[in-house]
């Protein structure tokens, strides 16, 4: 069993999502997806009297958006960061009490996000995908960010520090560059 802990909003998330159905599809692996709410961040606009940690925190993350944008296009993705950093938070709810299969809903989440720069905290937003997906709550969407708080909760008590995470064989693994090792582990079971 492969656990997959992921936010729409996550630009590390929409990156490896290709990767990781393609090793769930090429091992069959029997994989469980659970939410995870990620912190990001907008990149700071330059001050006129900026401190070293404010100069530090623009560069870190303008960074992080340039490798991104880099590993996209390798992926022949055309990764564009929204104008404002949506929430995800009814949507990954939704995830949370997502009957049946959920990739058909994660992928097209993460495509509204990513291409569309939806606001999956919005409630018809997330009704349209829930429809447009067929996809079946156990539960009522007004009852979805309880569920989100208890995934995080337990998420965190997991050890889950970001996303995409993975747990497989007892082992956890933050971030889509130990796809290969997570591969190799999947491989002996």
């Amino acid at each position: 069993m492969l656990t997959v802990y992921l936010d729409f909003k996550s630009p590390a998330t929409y990156l490896a999502m290709k990767p990781t159905l393609a090793l769930v599809d090429r091992l069959g692996l029997q994989t469980s997806w659970k939410p995870f709410r990620t912190v990001e961040r907008d990149v700071p606009k330059l001050g006129k009297e900026e401190t070293v940690g404010e100069s530090h925190r623009r560069v870190r993350t303008a960074s992080q958006r340039a490798l991104a944008i880099k590993y996209a296009k390798h992926q022949g993705i055309d990764l564009k960061f929204p104008e404002k950093l949506g929430a995800s938070d009814l949507a990954l709810g939704a995830l949370a009490a997502i009957e049946g299969d959920p990739v058909p809903f994660i992928q097209s989440a993460i495509d509204a996000y990513w291409q569309l720069h939806a606001d999956l905290d919005d409630r018809q937003v997330v009704q349209t995908l829930i429809e447009n997906t067929g996809t079946q709550l156990s539960a009522d969407l007004s009852a979805c960010r309880e569920l989100l708080e208890a995934a995080q909760e337990a998420a965190e008590e997991a050890g889950i520090v970001g996303a995409p995470a993975y747990v497989i064989a007892e082992q956890l693994f933050v971030g889509r560059e130990h796809l290969p090792w997570i591969e190799e582990i999947a491989s002996t079971l």
